[in-house]
């Protein structure tokens, strides 16, 4: 039987464990979501899609060229989700078109809709980024494989979003991204829910590398484009390797930014 002093030793080292665990979760998780929060209560924001605006923000402004594209866009999420989450949607353009599709998922009504909404329009009044473009030869090679990827989203009757921790809009296009790695994209460290696993699989490979799932609740992914990222309850914290930055629930990337093309 394990004597006092070993019980006292055990649990001296769960104390410790735990103190540490406690400080870097503080630091990394709690800190950057309370910074996050301070500045979103410092602007005004919309608390109705009533109010909201949802107009063009001009960023494809004019006549889209001949050549194909692939785009990945996010924007803040609306009310307080906007705190921690960005909502993402896709854009196609194939070749010789001059329109693009939107593709993107929400909470209400059926999930996946198609051209709900302007291509490059703003999100509960929040203007959208641009995280990836993918143009010509290789983006016209690589639609079909998204079309199907969409079209292959296990999550498109109605009643099966949910915010957190998925599926939503974020593991709508993570699961595109996943399917069609060549894009070369990952999603922020604040599209909640792209960690969310389709299949429920515990460890599946995904366009940012290896990840290790509980349910999206709590996951570990590493990989070259990623790098490192934890998520805890859905929020997530890292460190990108090939374009050096800190990731931060709430806040994002602090340095280099993503590579758009």
């Amino acid at each position: 039987m394990p004597t006092c002093g070993a019980r006292n030793g055990a649990r001296e080292t769960m104390r410790r464990v735990f103190k540490h665990f406690s400080y870097w979760f503080a630091l990394l998780y709690l800190l950057p979501v309370l910074v996050a929060a301070g500045i979103w209560f410092a602007e005004a924001k919309p608390m109705s899609w009533r109010q909201a605006d949802w107009s063009s923000s001009g960023q494809l402004a004019g006549k889209p060229g001949d050549e194909a594209e692939i785009r990945v866009y996010s924007a803040r999420a609306g009310r307080y989700k906007g705190i921690v989450a960005v909502h993402s949607w896709l854009l196609i353009k194939r070749q010789g078109a001059h329109a693009y599709d939107r593709y993107e998922v929400v909470g209400w009504g059926n999930p996946v809709r198609h051209n709900a909404h302007a291509p490059d329009g703003r999100w509960y009044s929040n203007e959208p980024e641009l995280l990836t473009l993918v143009r010509g030869k290789k983006a016209q090679s690589l639609i079909p494989g998204v079309l199907e990827a969409i079209k292959s989203y296990p999550y498109d009757r109605r009643g099966t979003y949910r915010a957190w921790p998925g599926p939503n809009s974020n593991t709508f296009v993570a699961h595109v991204l996943n399917e069609v790695p060549e894009i070369g994209a990952v999603l922020p460290p604040t599209a909640v829910g792209k960690d969310f696993p389709v299949d429920g699989s515990i460890l599946a490979r995904t366009a940012g590398g290896f990840r290790l799932s509980m349910g999206g609740l709590v996951s570990l992914t590493l990989g070259l484009r990623c790098g490192i990222e934890l998520n805890l309850l859905g929020l997530v914290a890292g460190f990108d390797i090939l374009r050096p930055a800190l990731k931060l629930p709430g806040i994002g990337r602090i340095g280099l930014p993503t590579a758009r093309t």
